[in-house]
């Protein structure tokens, strides 16, 4: 069995598509699937329920897959404690971003960083929070930046940015000329947000809870350009941290101050108690100066 072929099948699993995985992995979906038909034949054992829609693991994937994540996690520990025996920062770091985050923030983080440290590359992960929680606890995963708050029990948490929520409608919408809008004045809006595998999702709702009423929700994704696209087609509103609007369109959408706003606050996140590379280290120090955490 090679490790090629068991990280491929983990990657599958974790994007839980055959088509984001081999996007992600760099390679054809053909070559993919040679993969893990090869796999197959050499545990002898079937991984992956075929008669469904939905991805789904046989029971004997389900016990592969955690023992291929204990595998593979061993295997970079190894690779990393000797590469700490020079004390250089060298090799791959794993950091897991959602999409919205990472739109924002790692062109920059990966510019700066890779100036400083040439011998360090940054693997991305995009998923959305919850997912990116779940695979630095497991060690797939390096370093996550995701929405706060989570469980401190499980993870060392570096602060990192800390911005309002805004309205975002069409420039054509009736709230679009207010000076600011208290939430309870979007109870009767049609909202479009980020599906619920993002921290956003449930950050919305609760806010809008507080303020009286469930979201009418019309449209969920996991692309925030989507979403910018259906507000701009004035299918609904939606609630972003304002920093994003910089990548929209102002003829089409307009950005609204809320009245006592979420905060959209975000965090670096490694497990704890997990043995991290002088690589690692480096790159939380550099986060740390870099946007003066």
């Amino acid at each position: 069995m090679e490790l090629k072929d068991l990280r491929y099948f983990i990657e599958v699993v974790n994007y839980g598509s055959f088509t984001k995985a081999a996007a992600n992995t760099y390679i054809s979906q053909p070559t993919l699937s040679k993969s893990l038909k090869k796999l197959e034949s050499e545990l002898k054992v079937e991984l992956f329920e075929r008669s469904t829609r939905k991805l789904k693991l046989t029971d004997a994937g389900e016990i592969v897959y955690k023992q291929g994540v204990k595998i593979l996690g061993a295997t970079n520990e190894l690779t990393t404690l000797l590469d700490d025996l020079i004390n250089l920062p060298t090799g791959t770091i794993k950091i897991g971003i959602p999409p919205l985050i990472g739109t924002l923030f790692f062109p920059a983080i990966a510019k700066n960083f890779g100036k400083a440290y040439p011998d360090v590359t940054l693997e991305l992960v995009e998923l959305g929070a919850k997912r990116i929680e779940h695979l630095v606890e497991e060690g797939q995963v390096d370093v996550g930046i995701i929405v706060l708050p989570i469980d401190n029990s499980k993870f060392d948490i570096l602060p990192f940015i800390k911005e309002e929520f805004m309205l975002y409608t069409h420039t054509d919408h009736t709230l679009a000329k207010k000076e600011a809008v208290n939430i309870k004045q979007l109870a009767e809006e049609t909202f479009i947000l980020f599906n619920r595998e993002f921290a956003l999702h449930e950050l919305i709702i609760e806010h809008c809870k507080k303020a009286g009423f469930q979201p009418n929700i019309a449209y969920e994704s996991s692309q925030w350009d989507l979403i910018a696209e259906l507000v701009s087609a004035k299918l609904g509103i939606t609630l972003l941290p304002k920093s994003i609007y910089a990548k929209m369109d102002p003829k089409a959408i307009q950005i609204t101050p809320l009245q006592d706003p979420p905060m959209w606050e975000l965090g670096v996140i490694t497990r704890k108690e997990r043995y991290q590379s002088y690589a690692v280290r480096t790159l939380l120090s550099f986060l740390s100066k870099e946007f003066k955490v």
